[in-house]
Order: structure tokens, then sequence, then C-alpha cells
């Protein structure tokens, strides 16, 4: 007879672990890869837009290869939704925005706000705010600002800055988060 009170490991727990212990091994971008490569042969990246009613679900890697066509159909869904301008999406924030969509265990969608900005845009955008930079890493294919309905603000900026992979901003007044693939830093509340 064995003892069934003995300590089970949980997925959540083994997943926790394993982040906090890359993040703690290399503080680079490579760590949103790097975590990725130890959750599986597979990276995915599931949005909807409510600016334009799509939806994407799709498995843009497998095995060590970006899957062309997954990232074509990416880069499409990321277009500056106002010019419908396509730009290419950085592949290092797809797999940041895939690593923190991980990180938070949900099956729900991002909801993308803003992928690619057309400078047409974000000169727009600059005159209404002063919270949009002039040299945006959106214009670059470089950034994504998401929201969620089942994870807070906070919740998604501490999955995104577990990634170290790049910039993180937290936007809570807009309740949204800012992914990049810049360098590692963060801002907001």
């Amino acid at each position: 007879m064995t003892d069934q009170s003995s300590t089970s490991v949980t997925r959540r727990a083994l997943l926790g672990a394993f982040a906090a212990t890359t993040v703690v091994a290399a503080p680079t971008f490579s760590n949103a890869a790097g975590f990725l490569r130890g959750a599986g042969d597979i990276r995915r990246l599931t949005m909807a837009s409510p600016r334009t009613g799509e939806k994407i679900d799709t498995i843009y890697w497998i095995e060590g290869e970006y899957i062309k066509d997954a990232v074509r159909e990416i880069n499409l869904f990321m277009r500056d939704w106002r010019t419908n301008d396509v730009h290419n999406i950085d592949m290092r924030t797809m797999d940041i925005m895939a690593a923190a969509h991980n990180l938070m265990d949900v099956n729900e969608p991002y909801l993308l706000l803003s992928g690619y900005r057309s400078p047409k845009t974000n000169a727009m955008l600059r005159s209404r705010s002063s919270g949009v930079a002039k040299n945006s890493r959106h214009l670059r294919g470089q950034a994504a600002d998401l929201r969620m309905h089942s994870r807070s603000v906070n919740q998604m900026f501490r999955a995104a800055s577990a990634c170290r992979g790049g910039g993180v901003g937290r936007y809570s007044g807009s309740n949204f988060v800012h992914m990049d693939c810049g360098p590692v830093r963060s801002w907001g509340r």
C-alpha cells in the first residue's frame, strides 16, 4: 500500500520554479526564448482585436523553426488598423508575448490594442497624449499594447517582466500593458 499523502508537484508550481530559475540565470532577451524552449516545442499566439473584430490563434514556431505563413499572419493581424499598413513584427516581441501568456497559464486571448504603428498614426497619437514616444518601438514593429479580461494589469506586467526580454510598461489607468523587445526596463504603475 502506498502513502497517498506524499507531496505532489503541480504544473503551476513546476512552471513557477522554472520561470524563477530562468530569470535569475540569464537576465537578457534570451530568457523569453529560453523559457519557451523549456516549455515545449511550439510557440503560439492567440489574440483578438477590439478595433477590427478579428481573431488569431496560431502556432508560429515549431521545434526551433519559425513558420513563415504564421508569422505573415501575425504581421497582418498586428497591422496599423487606422491606415491598414502592415509591417514585419519583430519575432522577439512575439516570443515575449507568448512567454508571458504561458506564464499566466490562461486560455484567454490577448486583446491587441496596438501593434505596428505607422508614422502618421504615431504622430496623431503623440498630439493627443504625452505618453506616446516620438521614436516608439511600435514604429518598428517591436512593441504591442495588450489587455486581458481575466488578468489584471499587475499580473500581466509581472509575467512580462519575468521574461526579462525587453521593455514592459504598466498603464493601470488605461488598463493595458506594453511589451517590447528593446532593452530590459520597466515603467508605470
